[in-house]
Order: structure tokens, then sequence, then C-alpha cells
């Protein structure tokens, strides 16, 4: 049990460090834990999450950690439904009486049921995700159906670099694609490991994710140019027309002729094709009844 004192005094300083040791408490590596300790980057975070957001705003939190985002985003008038895993954090969080305007939800971000959240209004996503499950947690919330209008989140700052990354650079693949079809990338800022506790080995990078309006190509299959920009990428060291045959087990004169069809170079690699030329290839690849 915790005593009432120190979890008083816990709250009112609202250091994750501070409110682990009150509680009795240490991060978990299983749960890849590690909590902001700035108040200031708490509050750029919840800020830009919402900037330009129309009011009210309907923010999920994933990850709650001991409640700093949290707490900045309820401060910024934001509607928070706050995600966590962890079930000794959530009686935390539950017992923090400035979140009691949030809802705490005890649940796993890649099983947290989105579409039913969502249930056709609008809302954004915020927060600063762990780093073993920050990839395919973007890509399913980008992909869905009538998935959030934004995402501002913390990952890792290679992530950040891979989904900014443009046609002919090392971090361009098929990650950079998927992100940039449906979103626009805005990068914020970085932070070394001394602003968590504990202190990761990496840089993080906070980056806002704007849901376009359209996407950015229309390519008549977007399942087809999906696997098509998958298999472009499965084998970086070899030329596109090679990765494709080998990714789909389809005979190489086909591949040449929509190679030939979308005006791309016979020898060219898929890092050097930009969103437009993917989805002329996969069109290519359609018309060879693919």
């Amino acid at each position: 049990m915790v005593d009432d004192d120190s979890l008083q005094a816990a709250d009112a300083f609202g250091h994750p460090k501070t409110l682990l040791a009150a509680w009795g408490l240490r991060p978990k590596k299983r749960y890849g834990q590690n909590f902001l300790m700035d108040r200031g980057s708490a509050r750029r975070i919840a800020r830009l999450a919402l900037d330009g957001a129309t009011a009210p705003v309907r923010a999920l939190e994933i990850g709650a950690g001991t409640g700093a985002l949290t707490l900045a985003l309820l401060d910024e008038g934001a509607g928070v439904t706050a995600l966590e895993i962890d079930p000794e954090l959530i009686a935390l969080l539950r017992a923090r009486r400035e979140l009691d305007q949030a809802r705490i939800v005890e649940a796993d971000a890649l099983t947290f049921d989105y579409a039913a959240y969502g249930d056709d209004s609008a809302w954004i996503v915020a927060g600063n995700l762990p780093y073993n499950i920050a990839t395919p947690l973007m890509l399913g919330l980008i992909e869905m159906e009538r998935g959030p209008a934004s995402l501002t989140v913390m990952i890792q700052k290679d992530v950040a670099n891979r989904l900014a990354a443009k046609p002919g650079t090392p971090a361009y693949g098929s990650l950079s694609i998927a992100v940039q079809y449906a979103m626009v990338v805005e990068r914020a800022f970085t932070l070394g490991p001394r602003a968590f506790y504990p202190a990761p080995k990496i840089d993080s990078t906070v980056v806002r994710l704007l849901r376009r309006e359209t996407p950015a190509v229309h390519p008549r299959d977007v399942s087809l140019f999906r696997k098509v920009v998958r298999a472009a990428f499965a084998y970086r060291r070899k030329t596109l027309a090679n990765s494709l045959i080998l990714a789909l087990g389809i005979e190489r004169a086909t591949i040449a002729r929509a190679i030939a069809a979308s005006a791309l170079p016979p020898e060219c690699r898929g890092e050097q094709l930009d969103l437009h030329a993917f989805s002329r290839l996969a069109d290519a690849m359609a018309d060879e009844q693919l």
C-alpha cells in the first residue's frame, strides 16, 4: 500500500523516478519502459499534437507510463483516453488525482480495438512509443480505415529518419513509402538519452504524421501496390527486377514487361523509385494480371 503523504509528494512533483519510487516500482524491460522526465518536452508534444485540431479533441495516448504526457494533453484541453499495458502503472495512473479527467485503459496497444474507439469520429494519437513495437503499431494505425487524423509520437531517431527519407538515400525503404503514401511527415525535435528514465542507448525523435486528404498517389489496386513495394525492398542489394522475381516468384519476362511499361530503366533498384514510379509499376503489374 502506498503511503498517502509519499504519493501526494510524488504527485506534486510529477517526476517519473519519484513516482515510481513512491510506489516501489522499477522500469520493466519487457515493456520497453523509458519514461520522459522533462515536463517542457511533454508540453511541446501535447501542443504539437493538438495544433490545428478541431475542438473538442479526442486524443488517444499510447503508453501512458507515469502520466507525464497524459497530464500535458489534459492541460491543453484534450479529452484523453490513455492506454497502458502495465497493471502496476495502471494503478499509479488511476491514483493520480490530477489525471481524474482522463480515461485510463489497461490494454495492449498492438491488440486494442482502435476501430471501436474511433467510432467514425475524428481522433488523434499521441505517445512515447516503446521502440520494440513502434513500427508495426504506426503502420497499423496509418493503414486502417477511418484511422487517426494525426499521430504525434516519440520514436527512435533512426526510425524517424526512415519515415521522412527520400529516394536514393540509405534510410529510404518500404516503411518510407507506406507512411508517405497516406501521411505528411513532420520531424519536430530530438531528445538525447538523458531526457528519459532509465536512459536508453539511442536518441529519440518526435514526429508528427498528418493524414492526407487523399493519398499521395492513386494506384488502381492498393493492396498490389503495397505488395510490390515490399517486394522491391526484400533484396536491397539486387536490382528491382531480381528482387521482384525472388520475392514474388514471377517470371523474369513478366517483370521485364512491367518495368518497361513503367518507363523505368531495366537495371534500376527499388530505392531509386519514388511513390509515383511505384504506382506506375503496380498498375503495369496489374495489367499483367498478377
